[in-house]
C-alpha cells in the first residue's frame, strides 16, 4: 500500500480491519483482458466496505467491485483499487411464507442455489452459468431463456447500496425509487451494492428435451407456439449445417432422470473438440466440417427429429457448460424480427450478398458453432423496469449471441469482420448490446440513442457519485458525456495503455489521479463530499432511509 494511503487508513476508523493485497493479477474468465490493480480488497463487514469507500475517497482512487469476472470486455479492468465481496455472502434471512430471501450482495449464485435448496427453495430463472455474484448478475442485465421470465433483476424486491458518500442507502420501488430503477442495471457505476431482497420459489425439478431440426422448420414455427409451448426454451443454431438444436423444458414431478452420457460427451469430446478448433485457427476451412463433431459425437445426432430427454433439479437443469475461453457478442432484438436475423445472417455466411444485404464482404471468414438463440419477455412485469434494460419494452425479447471460441487461449481470425457484419444487422433490426458482452463497433451516440431512459439513469449517477469514484474508461467511452477539454472527475480512472499479453488477450492500464499530500486536505475534500454534496442531492436527501 502506498504510504499516504497506509497513513489514512490508520486514521479511519483503527478498530476496523482493511483487508487488502497487492500485486493482484486480475483476469477476464475467458483471459481477454487483464489488469493489475493496486491494490485487491476483501472486505468481511459492513463497517469494512465503509472504511474502503471512506479511504478511497481520501485518496483519490476509483473502486471496481468483481466478482467472477465472467464479462470478457474490459468493464471490470483497472489499475486502481479493486474490491471483492466473496467474504461477504452470507445468507441473512428467510421468510418461508412470503419465499422472500435477503442476502449479502457478495454471494454466488452457485451458494444462493444450495441454500435456497436446503430450505426447499429455488431462484425462479437463470442464465447459463452459476458462477457469478447476485449483485453482479443483475447489474448487466443477465437472463435465462423463457417468455415467461425477464431478467434476473425482475425478481430483485429491494436492496442496499454504499454511495460514494459512505451511506448505505435501502432502496426499493416506494423508496428512492429513481436510485433503485438505476442500480437494477448499474454497472458497477453508482455504488457497492451490499444486500438484496430477492423472491424466491418453491424448489422444481424440469423435464427438458433436445432435438435436432433444420432451420427453416423452426423459423416456420416462430409464431406458432416455438417459444411458448414449453416455460424454457433456447435453440443452438449451427450454421453451415443448417440446422439447429431446440431445447425444452417444463417443470415436472417426476423422478430424477439424468442424461445419458459417453466418452465423447465428457473429457475426451471436450478436449477433442478444444484441439479442432485451435487447429481451425491457421486452417478455418475446416470450421463447417466440425459442425458435423458437433452433432454426432457430441450431441449424438445424426437425422432430423433425434433427441434426447432427461429430468434435473431445476437449478441445474438450466445451466449450460460455456467449455472454453470465448468471445460473446450478444444482442437484444424484437422477437418478431428473429426469422429475418437468422435469414440475413444464414444468407452472408453462405456468400450470399443480395438476400443478407449485409455490406461487409465474407471472403475468407469461417465462424464458430453453435449461435446460441434465447428469449425472454419483459413486458408483463408490472416491477420496476430499469432504466438501463436492454429488453423490449412492449413485448417479448430475442437475444442472439455470436459466441467466438479462444482455443488455448487463441483469438479466432474472424472475430474483427464477423464482428463487425454481425454488430451493423443487429442495428439494423433494432437491437442493443448485452452490457456485459463483446461488442465493438457501437458508437455512445448510438448506446444513448437506445435507451430512452438514459438521461435519467445519468442524472442518478451524478447525484450519489459526483466525483467519479466508481467510474472508468468503459463508462466515459461508452455512456458518460464527454465536452472538449473536459477534465477527468475527481476520483476517475481513464485508461493509459492496451498491450497484447503473452499469454493471450491484453493487459490494461489505467491512469490514475494524483493524490493529495496533505492529510488535512483530503480530510476536508471528504468531509465537503459527505456533507454539501450529498446534502444537495435530490435523489438521496440526507438521512432518508440510511444507515451507518
Amino acid at each position: 500500500m502506498e504510504p499516504y494511503a497506509e497513513w489514512e487508513s490508520s486514521q479511519i476508523d483503527p478498530h476496523v480491519p482493511f483487508h487488502a493485497s497487492s500485486h493482484h493479477h486480475h483476469h477476464t474468465w475467458a483471459k481477454t483482458y487483464h489488469s493489475f490493480p493496486q491494490l485487491y480488497i476483501q472486505p468481511r463487514t459492513t463497517q469494512e466496505i465503509r472504511k474502503v469507500v471512506t479511504l478511497a475517497q481520501r485518496c483519490r482512487r476509483r473502486l471496481v467491485v468483481v466478482g467472477c469476472a465472467h464479462s470478457p470486455s474490459d468493464l471490470t479492468c483497472t489499475s486502481s483499487w479493486m474490491v471483492n465481496l466473496d467474504h461477504y455472502n452470507k445468507l441473512l434471512a428467510i421468510d418461508k411464507s412470503s419465499h422472500r430471501v435477503t442476502m449479502q450482495a457478495g454471494i454466488r449464485l452457485s451458494d444462493l442455489i444450495a441454500r435456497l435448496k436446503e430450505n426447499g427453495l429455488a431462484m425462479p430463472n437463470l442464465g447459463s452459468i452459476d458462477n457469478q455474484s447476485i449483485a453482479g448478475a443483475f447489474a448487466t442485465a443477465t437472463h435465462g431463456s423463457s417468455t415467461r421470465h425477464g431478467l434476473l433483476s425482475q425478481s430483485v424486491l429491494s436492496l442496499k447500496i454504499m454511495l460514494a458518500d459512505g451511506r448505505e442507502l435501502q432502496c426499493a420501488p416506494d423508496k428512492h425509487a429513481d436510485l433503485f430503477s438505476a442500480a437494477l442495471v448499474s454497472l458497477g457505476a453508482l455504488g457497492i451494492i451490499t444486500e438484496v431482497v430477492f423472491q424466491a420459489v418453491p424448489a422444481f425439478k424440469i423435464q427438458w428435451s433436445q432435438s435436432l431440426h433444420p432451420l427453416q422448420d423452426i423459423i416456420s414455427d416462430w409464431e406458432k407456439g416455438l417459444w411458448s409451448r414449453a416455460e424454457f426454451t433456447r435453440v443452438w443454431w449451427l450454421p453451415y449445417k443448417k440446422k439447429v438444436v431446440r431445447w425444452r423444458a417444463d417443470k415436472t414431478d417426476e423422478d430424477i432422470r439424468l442424461p445419458s452420457s459417453t466418452p465423447w460427451t465428457g473429457t475426451l469430446g471436450f478436449h477433442t473438440y478444444h484441439t479442432l478448433l485451435y487447429i481451425s485457427t491457421w486452417f478455418p476451412r475446416i470450421l463447417p466440417l466440425l459442425e458435423n463433431f458437433v452433432l454426432r459425437v457430441q450431441y449424438g445426432f445424426t437425422y432430423d427429429g433425434a433427441h434426447t430427454t432427461a429430468v434435473q433439479e431445476g437449478q441445474s437443469g438450466l445451466l449450460m457448460n460455456c467449455l472454453y475461453s470465448q468471445f460473446v457478442n450478444e444482442w437484444a432484438i424484437p422477437l418478431e424480427r428473429g426469422p429475418e436475423a437468422l435469414t440475413r445472417l444464414s444468407a452472408w455466411l453462405h456468400g450470399d450478398q443480395e438476400t443478407s444485404r449485409i455490406p461487409y464482404d465474407l471472403n475468407g471468414i469461417y465462424v464458430h458453432a453453435p449461435i446460441e438463440v434465447r428469449v425472454t419477455d419483459t413486458s408483463t412485469n408490472p416491477g420496476t423496469r430499469p432504466y438501463l434494460d436492454s429488453t423490449v419494452p412492449s413485448g417479448p425479447t430475442l437475444y442472439l449471441n455470436a459466441t467466438l471460441y479462444r482455443p488455448y487461449n487463441t483469438d479466432p481470425p474472424c472475430r474483427k469482420r464477423y464482428y463487425e457484419a454481425f454488430e451493423w444487422l443487429m442495428k439494423e433490426l433494432g437491437g442493443r448490446p448485452h452490457w456485459a458482452k463483446n461488442f465493438s463497433t457501437v458508437t455512445k451516440d448510438e448506446i444513448h440513442s437506445m435507451y430512452p431512459q438514459m438521461r435519467e439513469w445519468l442524472r442518478v449517477r451524478h447525484e450519489v457519485d459526483p466525483d467519479g469514484l466508481f467510474v472508468g474508461d468503459w463508462h466515459r467511452r461508452l455512456i458518460l458525456p464527454t465536452s472538449q477539454g473536459e477534465l477527468p472527475l475527481r476520483c476517475e480512472e481513464r485508461r493509459s495503455r492496451v498491450e497484447a499479453a503473452k499469454t493471450g488477450g491484453f493487459n490494461w492500464f489505467g491512469q490514475l489521479p494524483t493524490t493529495s499530500s496533505s492529510p488535512h486536505s483530503s480530510q476536508e475534500s471528504f468531509d465537503m463530499i459527505h456533507g454539501a454534496e450529498a446534502m444537495k442531492s435530490g435523489t438521496v436527501p440526507v438521512g432518508a432511509g440510511e444507515t451507518k
